[in-house]
């Protein structure tokens, strides 16, 4: 039965193209997972960076929330993809603690613009136990870094939280000051 014969090989390599496009499938998921993995990886040294130097400049963290430089810090990498250099550079020179903050928010931005191409970076106050970039903290609440990327969904679209906008990916609490 030679017809018999002909549509089992042709079931064969129906049943051998469904797996290959099973493979190829799992495979982009996991390039796609690798990727976001790593981003989540430099957010993370970017934020926890920042969060150090904060705590290093204690004499800018102690100033007021109006005239203390880190908490104005809300940098977009697609708006300002190569923010302008302070006065000062302190990478070894003598700085005082307000040219170190600027230094700081510039080292930081930098990182951002290089490392997070879409990215955005924050520092403010909030007491919110959600991830999103709106502050809601007064001026008890905890300084957070928070920090994220423009995702994609799989199909390619921009990947938007409930208010539309993209959410931060990392909020670390820098700590409880002033």
């Amino acid at each position: 039965m030679p017809g018999f014969t002909l549509l089992e090989i042709l079931i064969a390599v129906l049943l051998l193209a469904f797996g290959i496009v099973g493979g190829v499938a799992m495979q982009l998921s996991a390039l796609r997972a690798r990727h976001q993995a790593a981003l989540l990886s430099q957010a993370g040294y970017v934020a926890a960076g920042l969060a150090e130097r904060m705590r290093a400049n204690a004499a800018q963290m102690h100033l007021a929330d109006g005239a203390n430089p880190y908490l104005l810090l809300d940098y977009d990498a697609l708006a300002e993809p190569h923010p302008p250099a302070p006065s000062a550079l302190c990478y070894g020179g003598a700085c005082d603690s307000a040219q170190l903050a600027m230094f700081d928010l510039y080292e930081a931005k930098m990182q951002v613009s290089q490392y997070l191409a879409a990215g955005r970076l924050r520092v403010c106050r909030d007491a919110g136990g959600k991830t999103v970039w709106t502050c809601g903290g007064g001026a008890g609440a905890p300084v957070v870094v928070k920090i994220g990327w423009r995702e994609k969904n799989p199909d390619g679209t921009p990947h938007k939280d409930a208010s539309g906008e993209f959410a931060p990916a990392l909020a670390l609490v820098v700590g409880a000051t002033r």
